[in-house]
C-alpha cells in the first residue's frame, strides 16, 4: 500500500511557520494584508474566497474583500486594481477567477503590480520563473514542490511526467522541476501513447481535470503519483484524475483528493503574501 501524502498535515505545518513570521512582522509595525477582488456571484468563487479569507485570519494576515456586481466592466475593474497597486498597505492583490465574459482576464492580470501578484500569474513573474530569478511562483506548483520535499521524494535526476499544460499548473510546475534537475515530460490532450509515457515516470503529476483518467495501467511500480485535479464524480463527490483505490496499490506514494494538493495551494498563497510583506519591511 502506498504512503498517503497528507496535504492537510503539511499545510498545517506551513501555516504555523507563516503565523510565527507574521507575528514577528507585526512586532515591527508591519501588518501583512491581502485584497481579494471578486466580480459577480459565481458559487464556487464565493467558497474559494471565503476559504482564503479564513486561512488569512488563522495566520494573522489581514484580508479585505472587494465584491463587485456581475455587470462591472473591464475599465472599472482595472481602475480598482490600480488603486490597490498604489496602496502602500496592500501586500497582495488577488482577482478571483473566473471573471464575467465582458472582462478580459489576461488584461486584468497584466495590470496587477508584479510585486503584489501573490497568485504568481503576471507575465513578469512567469518570466522570472523561466530565468530563475526571484519572484512569486503560482501557488499550486509551489505547493507540489513543498509536498515532495516534505516527504523526502527526490526530484534531482527523476523523470517527472506532467499531464496538463495550463499556465496555472503544468507549465510553471515543469519549470520548477527543471530547476531542481528533473527530466520533465509534459502531456496533454493531443499526446499520443499517454499510457506508455506515464509509465516511464518516477513522479507522475496529473492536472488534466478528467475523472478516472489515470489508472494503475498508467503507473509503473513504486512511482510517486500527485493528483492535482478537483473533479466531481457521477454522485457529486469530489475526486481527482487518478483512480485512487487501484493506483494506491501500485505507487510508492500518492496524494488523495481531497486533502492532498488543495490545502497546499492555499498555504502557498499565504506564504506569497508573507513574502510580499517582508519586502515592504525591507523598503
Amino acid at each position: 500500500m502506498s504512503t498517503v501524502i497528507d496535504g492537510k498535515l503539511t499545510s498545517a505545518k506551513v501555516r504555523e511557520q507563516i503565523r510565527e513570521e507574521v507575528d514577528k512582522l507585526k512586532e515591527n509595525g508591519i501588518k501583512p494584508s491581502l485584497t481579494v477582488i471578486r466580480v459577480g456571484e459565481d458559487p464556487a468563487s464565493k467558497v474559494y474566497v471565503r476559504n482564503k479569507q479564513k486561512a488569512c485570519a488563522e495566520v494573522g494576515i489581514e484580508s479585505e474583500l472587494i465584491h463587485l456586481p456581475e455587470e462591472t466592466d473591464e475599465q472599472e475593474l482595472i481602475r480598482i486594481v490600480e488603486e490597490c497597486n498604489q496602496d502602500p498597505l496592500t501586500d497582495g492583490i488577488l482577482v478571483q477567477l473566473p471573471l464575467p465574459a465582458q472582462i478580459d482576464e489576461e488584461r486584468v492580470k497584466s495590470v496587477i503590480d508584479p510585486a503584489k501578484d501573490v497568485d504568481g500569474f503576471h507575465a513578469v513573474n512567469m518570466g522570472r520563473l523561466i530565468t530563475g530569478e526571484a519572484g512569486f511562483v503560482p501557488c499550486t506548483p509551489a505547493g507540489i514542490i513543498r509536498l515532495l520535499d516534505e516527504y523526502d521524494i527526490g526530484i534531482d535526476g527523476a523523470h517527472c511526467v506532467i499531464v496538463g499544460r495550463s499556465q496555472i499548473v503544468g507549465k510553471p510546475l515543469a519549470l520548477l522541476l527543471l530547476g531542481r534537475n528533473a527530466t520533465v515530460t509534459i502531456c496533454h490532450s493531443r499526446t499520443r501513447n499517454l499510457k506508455e509515457i506515464c509509465k516511464q515516470a518516477d513522479i507522475l503529476i496529473s492536472a488534466a481535470g478528467q475523472t478516472g483518467l489515470i489508472t494503475a495501467d498508467h503507473v509503473k511500480d513504486q512511482a510517486v503519483v500527485i493528483d492535482v485535479a478537483m473533479n466531481r464524480d457521477e454522485n457529486g463527490k469530489l475526486c481527482g484524475d487518478v483512480k485512487f483505490d487501484e493506483v494506491s496499490k501500485k505507487a510508492a506514494a500518492i496524494t488523495p483528493v481531497p486533502g492532498g494538493v488543495g490545502p497546499m495551494t492555499v498555504a502557498m498563497l499565504l506564504n506569497n503574501c508573507l513574502q510580499s510583506a517582508k519586502g515592504r519591511k525591507a523598503l
